[in-house]
C-alpha cells in the first residue's frame, strides 16, 4: 500500500484527478478525518472539501506511473 497527501483547490482539479486515476486498476481510497471515500468518486472527493490535506491510499506497490501522473496534486 502507498500513501500520499493530496490537496485540491477547486472542482476542476477533482474532475481532472478522477479522470486520471480511473484509468488504473488499483483500489484507492481517500481519507480526511473520519471520512473515507473511493478515490474514483467525484462526489465523494468533493465532500472531503477543498484546500485541505487528504490522505490518498493506493492498494498496490507498483504505482510509480500513477504517482507521476498525479504529482501536481501532491502536497509537500
Amino acid at each position: 500500500m502507498r500513501e500520499m497527501i493530496i490537496k485540491f483547490k477547486d472542482p476542476n482539479e477533482v474532475l481532472a484527478f478522477v479522470n486520471k486515476v480511473e484509468k488504473y486498476p488499483y483500489d484507492m481510497d481517500m481519507k480526511r478525518g473520519r471520512f473515507v471515500v473511493d478515490a474514483k468518486s467525484i462526489l465523494g472527493i468533493m465532500n472531503l472539501g477543498f484546500n485541505n490535506p487528504i490522505e490518498l491510499r493506493i492498494y498496490d506497490e507498483d504505482c510509480e506511473q500513477l504517482k507521476a501522473e498525479i504529482s501536481e496534486y501532491m502536497s509537500a
